[in-house]
Order: structure tokens, then C-alpha cells, then sequence
């Protein structure tokens, strides 16, 4: 299984990007996909999730700017973010809570990570 993330770039503050991460190999199921993101000597932290009905939770620092949406139909999570803050800068991880089989235990899954840098 792969997670291939894209979309990450440098955009001045007041900017927007929009991030994508499709999950390929052999899956059967995926519950909860998300972002998450790390910037260099801190831990990572929750951008987003969206459950595979559609209910997102949201980071406070993100609310009312960035928001999460999935194509279950191609495996894959967006995350679309808009009024982007310097303090935004980081590396950003998308993640997904998958199995392979029916018969085996749900595992997380994460992408290579994609630079998003906000500066003029």
C-alpha cells in the first residue's frame, strides 16, 4: 500500500493550495483519512480528518480556512487551504486508517510528505 501525496508549493500569505493524496495497492477498506503536518523540531500535529461517511474534525488553527474532502470511489483525500498564514509553513502528512483483507486489523498509513512554505 502507497500513499502519494502532491500539491504542496510556496504561496504568498493570503494565498491558497490545495493538497491531494490518493492510496493505491491492495485495499480492501478505508475508515478515517487525514493531514497532518510537522514543522522541524516539533511534534506532528492533526490538521484534519474525515471519517469515510464524510464527518470532519478540524484543527482550531485551521477552522474556517482549510477544509477536507475524500473520493472514496479513488481512495483518495484533498485538503484545500485557503487564507494561508506564514505560521502555516510546515511539512504536511496525509494519513490513512486502511486493511487489505476483511480478516485482518485496520493499520495507519502515511504519505512521503509534501513542503507547503507561506512567504512573501
Amino acid at each position: 500500500v502507497q500513499l502519494q501525496a502532491s500539491g504542496g508549493g510556496l504561496v504568498q500569505p493570503g494565498g491558497s493550495l490545495r493538497l491531494s493524496c490518493a492510496a493505491s495497492g491492495r485495499i480492501f477498506s478505508i475508515n478515517d483519512m487525514g493531514w497532518y503536518r510537522q514543522d522541524p523540531g516539533k511534534q506532528r500535529e492533526l490538521v484534519a480528518t474525515i471519517t469515510r461517511g464524510g464527518i470532519t474534525n478540524y484543527a482550531d488553527s485551521v477552522k474556517g480556512r482549510f477544509t477536507v474532502s475524500r473520493d472514496n470511489d479513488k481512495n483518495t483525500v484533498y485538503l484545500s487551504m485557503n487564507s494561508l498564514k506564514p505560521e502555516d509553513t510546515a511539512v504536511y502528512y496525509c494519513n490513512a486508517e486502511l486493511r487489505y483483507s476483511r480478516y485482518v486489523a485496520y493499520t495507519d498509513y502515511w504519505g512521503q510528505g509534501t513542503q507547503v512554505t507561506v512567504s512573501s
